[in-house]
């Protein structure tokens, strides 16, 4: 697959985001690279294509599996197995925020509950309790927001976010005055 000047650009700039989101630059490489594609991809192929070493992008694509950001498809006449990433944004942004809530906001949760049922929490400080407390509580009520905009339809999640971005001029204007 050749690249054009601006699909390269995207992706190693989607590389560098996923960095900076803790994600390995390879692996966001890749899912970019498909994302864009369209199209199943063998790895042999996208390892031509990015340039890296074809370990690496087996590496890469075993994560990618495990998010569920990617899946395997096959080709008639092709023994190789490809593959292909959803082409709906949404559908990505969910499986996204799905997987970082199973790996870092549930395990936080379950923590930060362990503490507060601790008989040692009683001896705590109350500004730590208080904090402890008011922190589980705010991840808790994002986590129940989460959820309820994850089931929503992208037509609906589009209209509620317009909506926030009325409101949230609204409420600008309305400091400035």
């Amino acid at each position: 697959m050749k690249l054009t000047p601006i699909s390269e650009r995207f992706i190693l700039h989607w590389g560098e985001m996923g960095a900076r989101w803790g994600v390995n630059r390879s692996v966001a490489q890749i899912h970019a690279l498909l994302y864009l594609a369209g199209c199943p991809l063998a790895a042999d192929e996208i390892a031509e294509t990015l340039s890296v070493a074809r370990s690496n992008v087996s590496t890469s694509l075993k994560e990618l599996l495990a998010w569920r950001l990617v899946k395997v498809s096959h080709i008639m006449g092709d023994r190789r197995d490809h593959f292909e990433t959803s082409g709906d944004v949404w559908e990505l942004f969910k499986l996204i925020v799905e997987g970082r809530k199973q790996r870092e906001v549930e395990p936080t949760l379950a923590v930060l509950g362990e503490f507060i049922a601790s008989p040692d929490f009683a001896e705590e400080m109350p500004g730590v309790r208080q904090r402890i407390q008011e922190t589980r509580e705010f991840i808790r009520i994002l986590t129940v927001w989460a959820d309820e905009m994850l089931r929503q339809e992208p037509e609906t999640l589009m209209k509620i976010l317009k909506m926030g971005a009325k409101l949230h001029d609204f409420v600008r204007k309305k400091k400035e005055e």
